[in-house]
C-alpha cells in the first residue's frame, strides 16, 4: 500500500515539474523572440528613415558593444580579424613582425620587441611611436592598425616611426612568430631549477614538462613555477599543468553554470611527470585565470606552496560560439571552482555601483585545503608567503596605466649604457630622477580615502557645516601632498617595476630572467623556503 502510494505521489509531481519546465522554457523563447522583432524593426527603419546617411555596420557594432558591457568585460563579439587573433593566441604561432604594439588615435606604440624577430632585426625598440604603416597614417586609419602590420611570411612592409623626437624609416620582413608558453628556463643554484610559465596556449604543458625534465637532468631536486604576468588561456591545459604534480584522477577545476551541459567536472587524465618534487609556485596580481586554477589548485592539494602576491581573481569562464559571416561571440559561461569549492572571482559584474562600476568582493567564505589549511574565496588566490615587492597599489597602478614608468626606461634607455645585465645597477640617484620625471608629467589619480572624502563632502555638503567641510578640503589638501610622498613610500614596488622595464630594453626578456635568478625578491624567497625542507612542510601542513 504504501509503495502504491508512493508512486502515485511522485508521477504527477513529475509531469507538474516537466510542465513547469517547458512552460519557462517557452516564455524565454518568448521574450527573446519578442525582443529581437522589436530591435530589427527599429533598426531597419531608424537606417531608412533617419535624417542624415547612416552606417548600419557601424550602428551594429556600437550597438553589439554597449549589449555587451552590461555584462562582464570577457563577453566579447570577434569580428573575423578578432576570431583569428583568438586562434593564434591559443596556438602560439603566427606570421607578423614579432612585436607587442598598444593601439592610440594617432599612434601605435611599441612596448616591446621580440628578440631576433622581423621588427629587431629591423632596428626597432620599445618606446618607438609608429605613425605610418606602408602609406597609410595611423591617425587617418578608423580600425586598429596593427592590423596593417600582419601579413604572410617574406611580405615587406614599411614603417614610419618617431624615436626621441626624430622621425626614423624602417622596413620589416615579416616572419613566422613562435609565441613560447615556457620562454625561459634555468637552474637557480645547483638543486634549484625555475620555469617561467607565461601563457597558457597549446604548447603550455609539454614544454612545461620537457622544462622540468631538462632541469631535473641538470641536477634539480626542487622547483620554482612563475606564472607572475600570465593572464591564463586554455582551462585544459591548466589541468594538464597541474597534472605534472598530481596523480591521474584527481579533481583540479569544476565548472558550474544555468546551462547543464557547461556543468563539468575536470580530472587529471595522463600520470604526473614528479609527485615528490618541493615545488613553490609565483603568483602576482597580473596573474589571471588559468594561472589560477593552477595555483589555487595546488594550494588546495597542499602540493605547492604559493608565493608573491593575491591574484587578479578571475573565475569565470569563456567558451567562443560560431555567429554568422565568420564572427563569434567570446561568452561568460560558467564559473569555475578549485578543489576545495571556492570560486575565486573577485569582481561582481552583476551587482555595480552608482558610477557602473563591477563590485569588489569583500564577503570572504571559508574554505580548507586537503590538509585542512584554511583558504578564502571571492578574492583571487592569497599567497601563503607574500612578498612586499610584488603588492600593487593605486599610485603603482597610476604609474603604469599613465606609462610614466615606460616612458622614463625609454629615456634611461638612452642616457646608459651597460655591457651586461650583471653590470646593470639602479642607483638612488636614478631614482630621484625618476621622481623628479613623476612629478614634471601631472600625472593624476585618486586614492580610496580620497574617493570617499569627496563624496562625503557632496553628499553632506548641507548636513556638516561650514566648519566641518572646511576640516574635510583641509584633510584632503594633505591627502594630495602625500601622494608625492608616496614616491618614497612605495619604492621598492616603483624600483621593480622600473628595473624590470629598464633591463628589457637592453637584455629582452630573457635577461630580465636571468637577473631574476639572483636579484628578485619572490625567488630568493621561494629558494630559501624549498632549501629549508622542514619549514616548507610546515606551511603544507
Amino acid at each position: 500500500m504504501k509503495k502504491m502510494y508512493s508512486k502515485h505521489i511522485l508521477i504527477p509531481i513529475l509531469a507538474i515539474g516537466l510542465l513547469i519546465g517547458a512552460s519557462s522554457f517557452k516564455s524565454d523563447f518568448y521574450e527573446i523572440a519578442k525582443q529581437i522583432e522589436i530591435f530589427t524593426t527599429l533598426f531597419k527603419e531608424l537606417n531608412m528613415n533617419y535624417v542624415d546617411e547612416t552606417n548600419p555596420a557601424e550602428l551594429m557594432d556600437s550597438a553589439i558593444k554597449n549589449m555587451l558591457g552590461e555584462l562582464d568585460p570577457y563577453t566579447q563579439f570577434l569580428n573575423e580579424q578578432d576570431v583569428e587573433a583568438y586562434k593564434i593566441n591559443n596556438a602560439g604561432e603566427y606570421s607578423g613582425i614579432g612585436a607587442l604594439v598598444r593601439s592610440y588615435p594617432s599612434k601605435l606604440l611599441v612596448v616591446e620587441t621580440y628578440e631576433g624577430y622581423a621588427a629587431d632585426k629591423a632596428g626597432l625598440k620599445a618606446g618607438d611611436e609608429i605613425i605610418k604603416i606602408g602609406e597609410t597614417k595611423v591617425a587617418d586609419f578608423d580600425d586598429d592598425a596593427g592590423e596593417l602590420l600582419k601579413g604572410s611570411n617574406n611580405t615587406k612592409v614599411t614603417v614610419a616611426f618617431v624615436r626621441q623626437g626624430e622621425t626614423k624609416i624602417a622596413t620589416i620582413t615579416r616572419e613566422a612568430v613562435e609565441v613560447d608558453a615556457v620562454p625561459f628556463y634555468d637552474m637557480i643554484d645547483d638543486k634549484t631549477g625555475y620555469i617561467v610559465l607565461s601563457r597558457f596556449n597549446q604548447k603550455a604543458s609539454s614544454q612545461t614538462k620537457s622544462a622540468m625534465q631538462d632541469l631535473k637532468g641538470k641536477g634539480a631536486e626542487r622547483l620554482v613555477l612563475d606564472l607572475r604576468g600570465n593572464p591564463g588561456g586554455l582551462l585544459s591545459e591548466a589541468v594538464n599543468v597541474t597534472n605534472l604534480f598530481v596523480p591521474k584522477g584527481e579533481l583540479i577545476v569544476t565548472t558550474k553554470s544555468k546551462v547543464k551541459k557547461f556543468n563539468q567536472e575536470y580530472r587529471t587524465r595522463n600520470q604526473p611527470e614528479d609527485l615528490e618534487i618541493p615545488l613553490a609556485v609565483l603568483i602576482d596580481g597580473r596573474s589571471a585565470s588559468a594561472s589560477e586554477i593552477v595555483s589555487g589548485s595546488l594550494q588546495d592539494l597542499d602540493r605547492a606552496v604559493i608565493v608573491g602576491a593575491r591574484s587578479f581573481g578571475k573565475g569565470l569562464v569563456q567558451r567562443p560560439l560560431k555567429l554568422t559571416y565568420g564572427t563569434q561571440l567570446k561568452v561568460t559561461i560558467s564559473r569555475y571552482y578549485t578543489p576545495s569549492g571556492r570560486c575565486i572571482q573577485s569582481l561582481d559584474y552583476w551587482n555595480r555601483d552608482d558610477e557602473g562600476k563591477a563590485v569588489r568582493n569583500t564577503d570572504f567564505t571559508e574554505f580548507t585545503t586537503r590538509n585542512g589549511r584554511k583558504v578564502w574565496d571571492g578574492g583571487g588566490v592569497m599567497p601563503d608567503v607574500e612578498i612586499a615587492s610584488l603588492q600593487s597599489n593605486t599610485l603603482t597602478d597610476a604609474l603604469q596605466e599613465h606609462n610614466i614608468i615606460f616612458d622614463f626606461a625609454t629615456d634611461y634607455h638612452y642616457d646608459h649604457s651597460f655591457a651586461s645585465v650583471s653590470d646593470f645597477t639602479f642607483t638612488a640617484s636614478d631614482y630621484d630622477a625618476f621622481k623628479r620625471f613623476a612629478q614634471a608629467q601631472n600625472f593624476t589619480f585618486q586614492t580610496e580615502t580620497e574617493t570617499l572624502l569627496e563624496k562625503s563632502i557632496n553628499t553632506d555638503e548641507h548636513l556638516l557645516g561650514t566648519e566641518v567641510q572646511e576640516k574635510y578640503k583641509d584633510l584632503l589638501l594633505a591627502v594630495n601632498r602625500g601622494r608625492i610622498s608616496a614616491l618614497d613610500t612605495y619604492r621598492n614596488e616603483i624600483k621593480k617595476k622600473l628595473e624590470d622595464e629598464i633591463i628589457k630594453r637592453y637584455f629582452y626578456r630573457s635577461g630580465l630572467y636571468r637577473h631574476y635568478l639572483s636579484h628578485d625578491d619572490a625567488i630568493v624567497s621561494a629558494k630559501v623556503l624549498l632549501e629549508d625542507l622542514s619549514k616548507y612542510r610546515s606551511i603544507l601542513k
